[in-house]
């Protein structure tokens, strides 16, 4: 698979020695520096983008990658993602943006998920949601704990930068007679860009097995 990264700081570094460790090629590397090459034919070559910046700039290097008809796996968080995902459905484009990437981090989705429900019945219990990054993370709160709460609903959310921290989330519902807490602790960038690179084979199987046979 060739793919063209969109974003070349630390997670496009991790995104590279993964992409190299599991056979594809690097087509392109494009970051701030470079924007140019988005009209490169090493960009135009690429089966897949993916796309890893800012909040400013996400839409806009999506939307150069779909005039080159190449689908988009995009992470970054802190602006409206829903909204580009509607309408590359009906411009025929693809893009596939989660607010994390992480396949332990949507597993504990699903546990918050379960938790939320089994507890809505139960008003004794107050749920709150704590989210640790590092200091150089744009967005607050984290587009993970914005996850979190769509499946509680109204509730507190308690932003925290500090380091290096990868990503600590922790979901609390506290009661006068106990207090059930779950987390979720990130190592490092490479679960999230193992799971980027996932979805990113995902789109090329799937567009490979549409093209006609010869």
């Amino acid at each position: 698979m060739k793919i063209a990264l969109i974003g070349y700081g630390k997670m496009g570094h991790v995104l590279e020695q993964i992409a190299l460790n599991r056979g594809h090629e690097i087509v392109a590397r494009i970051d701030r520096d470079n924007i140019d090459d988005f009209d490169s034919e090493a960009f135009s070559s690429a089966d897949v983008a993916i796309e890893f910046t800012t909040p400013d700039t996400a839409e806009s290097n999506i939307r150069r990658a779909w005039k080159k008809h190449i689908p988009v796996v995009a992470g970054t968080t802190g602006w409206n993602a829903e909204r580009l995902k509607q309408e590359a459905k009906q411009v025929g484009e693809t893009l596939v943006w989660k607010s994390n990437f992480s396949i332990g981090v949507n597993v504990f989705f699903e546990l918050n998920q379960h938790l939320a429900h089994y507890l809505q019945p139960y008003s004794q219990y107050t749920p709150s949601i704590t989210e640790v990054h590092h200091i150089h993370k744009l967005d607050r709160p984290s587009g993970t704990a914005k996850t979190l709460a769509e499946a509680i609903g109204q509730v507190e959310i308690e932003s925290i930068r500090e380091g290096e921290v990868p990503g600590t989330h922790i979901v609390t519902w506290d009661s006068p007679q106990d207090t059930i807490i779950i987390t979720h602790i990130a190592k490092g960038r490479e679960g999230f860009a193992l799971g980027a690179m996932i979805e990113a084979e995902h789109i090329y199987e799937s567009r490979s097995k549409k093209q006609p046979s010869i």
